[in-house]
């Protein structure tokens, strides 16, 4: 029992569980305000068009409740029993979704503009200091002084190499002899 807690704490303890939560509070609230857009602002302007005070009351009454005298507004015929057609909700629903997908969408577009424009920004920065390394390495090289040429070697030592060699043919001569 130990184990499945440490294991689901540690689950719990990623950073994307964490990410998601984080997202769907801040969901949850931005479906809050996209509500209250429909509703406040953008229902009273349908509202205004169609003719009716709210486009969430537009309905079509299929059915009539049985000895219902109440008001005929949806949530009235609906609590009385009536067979109600509401097109104003399931309107008032799209149109909340279509708000929230456009939000979405900008969101989402935003983020990745940002994070293109970040990784070619880092990109030309490190180019530029890749390019500033060469140059300097280059100046480096130029700026040092060339290697001083070798000595020419005294007569000793030429007289020296020419033992040598001459000894070097001689053995080789007589190894070829001896085959």
């Amino acid at each position: 029992m130990r184990k499945f807690f440490q294991e689901f704490q540690a689950f719990i303890s990623k950073g994307n569980v964490l990410d998601l939560a984080v997202a769907v509070i801040i969901g949850a609230a931005f479906s809050k305000i996209v509500d209250s857009l429909v509703k406040d602002i953008i229902n009273p302007i349908l509202g205004v068009l169609v003719g009716r005070a709210y486009s969430v009351c537009l309905f079509a009454l299929l059915k009539d409740a049985p000895n219902y005298t109440g008001p005929q507004t949806y949530e009235g015929l609906v609590k009385a029993g009536a067979t109600v057609f509401g097109y104003g909700a399931f309107l008032t629903a799209i149109v909340q979704f279509l708000l929230l997908a456009f939000a979405v969408f900008w969101l989402i577009k935003i983020v990745v503009t940002a994070r293109t424009r970040i990784a070619a920004e880092a990109d030309r920065l490190l180019n530029a200091k890749h390019k500033e390394e060469e140059e300097a390495k280059a100046a480096a090289q130029a700026a040092a002084p060339a290697p001083a040429p070798a000595p020419a070697p005294s007569t000793e030592e030429l007289e020296l190499l020419r033992e040598i060699r001459d000894l070097l043919k001689a053995q080789k001569g007589t190894a070829v002899k001896d085959e």
